[in-house]
């Protein structure tokens, strides 16, 4: 689009997460008016540590921001998967550096979150907007919040999330999906972490039904400390107990059990595990979804939050490449669909057969079923960094 279009374009990003963060930190950069509607009354976020990919620092370094998110991670050469009592499976270095001349950063998501919000002049985002309906008029389309406000806009961004309001209402009413999965997801001392946490690399340790994260947030002297364990309650937030922790532990490094030992529940934030089914368009003429909304995915890629930026970036892009906001629209879904598709399905093979018919048996959890599983004697989950 030309450059006047773009100046005179009215863009409502509704989420202030990842996703609309770096939406509107990218379409801003355009020239474009954006605001970010954002249900929450202030932004707080809870769970651990991520690794953003070379080519999330890429476009960081694109849009001159790149800095804010190096003041507060780490750099990480390499991961490495081991078994549950330490014995090396895979060690590699991230994917990505060479093409991007950029190495993956570990980072607490309250701060990447932070860092993130920090670069968005004043104003840009509203908090306290709860979205309850959107109408999509064809060449544009008004949002209504749960406090009455009322907005006209050029282009809805829909970057609200698994549960997204603009999804469900324009494009597709299925729900969230559960993985048959428990995350249990903790930040701890590096001095609490029983000398496991040695360099600024990623470790995943693999025990039957449970996976194991380390990933180091050194720059603040933290362990993000991330277990993962098939579970059949399908409960959003389950009650779990440190008996149920151990129990999913049994069997791994003592040094695990200790620091599963020593953790304090009150901190540990403990969550079923969710995807959705691939969606099969995400655009109309004048909305578009982004992030979660779009594609959210299960953790075993390390991707949603890299994907989130991505989409941003291509968002971005097709907005200056086409020469409408409907060409453009289709041309951002041609794009990030066929990665975020295959992430999508890939993501979903984190188990063996006999893993989930363990605890699942003659019947297995939603997002275990549509792809094949991989073999015992594949590594799985390859390139794992979110957690």
């Amino acid at each position: 689009m030309q450059s006047s279009d773009l100046k005179n374009l009215n863009i409502a990003v509704v989420g202030a997460g990842y996703g609309g963060a770096a939406a509107a930190k990218a379409l801003s950069l355009l020239g474009a008016t954006v605001t970010v509607y954002e249900q929450a009354s202030r932004i707080r976020e809870v769970g651990a540590g991520i690794g953003l990919r070379p080519s999330t620092m890429d476009r960081f370094r694109q849009w001159g921001i790149a800095g804010a998110v190096r003041k507060v991670s780490s750099p990480s050469d390499y991961f490495e998967i081991l078994t549950a009592t330490g014995d090396p499976i895979m060690k590699e270095p991230w994917p990505e550096i060479d093409a991007f001349g950029e190495t993956t950063h570990l980072i607490h998501r309250g701060d990447f979150i932070e860092a993130l919000l920090s670069v968005l002049p004043d104003g840009m985002v509203r908090l306290g907007h709860k979205l309850e309906r959107i109408e999509d008029r064809g060449d544009g389309a008004v949002l209504t919040c749960a406090n009455g406000t009322t907005v006209e806009a050029d282009l809805v961004v829909g970057a609200d999330g698994i549960r997204s309001v603009v999804r469900r209402q324009l494009f597709s009413a299925g729900e969230p999906v559960f993985s048959g999965e428990h995350a249990y997801r903790a930040v701890i001392d590096v001095d609490d972490a029983h000398g496991m946490a040695v360099d600024d690399n990623l470790r995943m340790y693999i025990g039957r039904g449970t996976k194991v994260y380390l990933l180091p947030l050194r720059h603040r002297g933290q362990v993000s400390f991330d277990i993962t364990a098939l579970c059949p309650d399908a409960t959003w937030a389950p009650s779990v107990t440190k008996d149920d922790l151990l129990k999913t532990v049994e069997g791994f490094d003592e040094r695990i059990v200790s620091i599963t030992r020593g953790l304090d529940m009150e901190t540990v934030n403990c969550r079923a595990v969710y995807d959705i089914d691939p969606v099969g368009r995400w655009h109309s003429d004048s909305v578009v979804l982004l992030g979660d909304a779009a594609h959210s995915m299960l953790h075993h890629q390390g991707q949603g939050a890299n994907s989130a930026i991505l989409d941003a970036g291509a968002l971005a892009d097709a907005l200056r490449e086409a020469d409408s906001i409907p060409e453009a629209l289709a041309l951002y879904q041609a794009t990030r669909k066929p990665a975020t598709d295959e992430l999508q399905r890939i993501s979903r093979q984190g188990w063996s057969e006999d893993e989930v018919d363990e605890v699942f048996p003659g019947q297995k959890p939603a997002s275990q079923r549509p792809t094949s599983q991989r073999t015992a004697s594949e590594p799985p989950a390859a390139r794992e960094a979110e957690v």
